[in-house]
């Protein structure tokens, strides 16, 4: 009778995707080094964003990610998904080249609903254009806000109400003629936001990749960074089909280690498979990570580092907004909140079960202050 396979357990697993994403082992030197290494990361919520890349830069502070914004040295803007990421300039046309096309083709419906056709995103782009222009001349200013464009579509007759501006801004942004620049002056109740760029204006260096090549590099990126993971996470997190997906895992997978676990293969990094023998580092660790942040999210399959009997309690409603996340030794364990009494801003854990240990507390207290002095800085 066989001998049972020794698989990694699940806590193991998830402090190598710790260590591959850079949250354990010392981290990446510069915003736009971590940036660069994770290739794409969720950044719907500008403010989880800018703490899920200063988790991955020590001693880095908010005021760093918004610097590296205004300087066009990382952009934001919609490559996947439907859902905004962080990326390298460089990275943005080539990856929107193998995943717009299908982005396209899953919205049609609703711009058909919104009454948004080829042409009418043609215009927008001529209107979006001629306003940058005219604001760069007038007033000196690097792009115009989404209330500015919008101002200039209805203007032009372009409706912008019931979510058609969102999508006509959207739509510029996949096809590259639009990209998120540096950050706006707050105003009002408007909030965070970024100025709207022409694209070639902001990014005026693209690698050029084909389709084949470009699903191998994203492929390969994908799995340096976030692995282990497998081809399905893959397939999720960049909608490339799973054919393709499989097809590209061919051309890169000499460049990666294969883990059998539970019956799946799983990839990860050379670096990364060598911790195993090493010892994987964060057995330790506690976190504080932001909502959204690419070590839950960046998987389809997330019960590795989530057991599924907590998952409602960190996407409450299953409506699709994480709250932020308690990670200790490589398992979610609970949540944690941000909170406000008169002028002071604290933070407060809401652990899954019961409290945190003694060792525990101290970590997560550690990291709270961690992230009031980085967002303050």
């Amino acid at each position: 009778m066989p001998a049972a396979q020794s698989y990694p357990s699940p806590r193991i697993m998830g402090r190598l995707r710790l260590a591959s994403q850079g949250l354990v082992g010392g981290g990446f030197p510069t915003v736009p080094d971590a940036v660069r290494w994770m290739t794409a990361m969720q950044a719907q919520d500008l403010g989880h964003a800018l703490w899920a890349v200063g988790q991955r830069v020590p001693g880095s502070h908010a005021s760093d990610i918004r610097a590296a914004l205004d300087a066009g040295t990382v952009v934001r803007s919609w490559p996947m998904r439907g859902t905004l990421h962080l990326l390298a300039p460089e990275d943005l046309r080539w990856i929107l080249g193998i995943t717009s096309h299908r982005l396209m083709n899953m919205v049609a419906g609703r711009h058909r609903e919104l009454a948004i056709t080829q042409d009418d995103i043609s215009h927008c782009r001529d209107i979006a254009w001629k306003t940058a222009e005219i604001l760069k001349a007038t007033e000196g200013a690097h792009g115009a806000t989404r209330e500015q464009l919008f101002q200039a579509f209805e203007e032009a007759g372009q409706i912008t109400k019931a979510q058609r501006g969102i999508h006509l801004l959207g739509s510029l942004c996949q096809r590259a003629w639009l990209v998120q620049g540096p950050m706006a002056a707050p105003t009002g109740k408007a909030g965070v936001q970024q100025l709207f760029v022409p694209f070639e204006e902001w990014i005026s260096e693209s690698r050029e990749l084909d389709r084949e090549e470009g699903i191998a590099e994203l492929l390969f990126r994908y799995l340096r960074s976030h692995g282990p993971a497998t081809v399905k996470d893959f397939s999720w997190w960049s909608q490339i089909p799973l054919t393709e997906a499989r097809t590209a895992l061919k051309s890169v997978q000499d460049r990666l280690i294969e883990m059998p676990y539970a019956g799946t293969s799983y990839w990860l990094s050379p670096e990364a498979a060598a911790l195993l023998d090493d010892g994987v580092p964060g057995s330790r660790s506690v976190l504080a990570l932001p909502g959204f942040d690419e070590f839950l999210l960046g998987y389809q399959d997330r019960s590795l580092v989530l057991a599924l009997e907590y998952a409602g309690q960190v996407v409450p409603g299953k409506n699709g907004v994480f709250k932020r996340i308690i990670v200790s030794g490589g398992e979610v364990v609970g949540t944690w909140a941000r909170t406000v009494g008169g002028k002071s801003i604290g933070v407060a854990p809401e652990p899954f079960a019961g409290q945190l240990g003694p060792a525990s507390g101290r970590s997560f207290q550690a990291q709270g202050r961690a992230y009031l002095e980085f967002m303050a800085g």
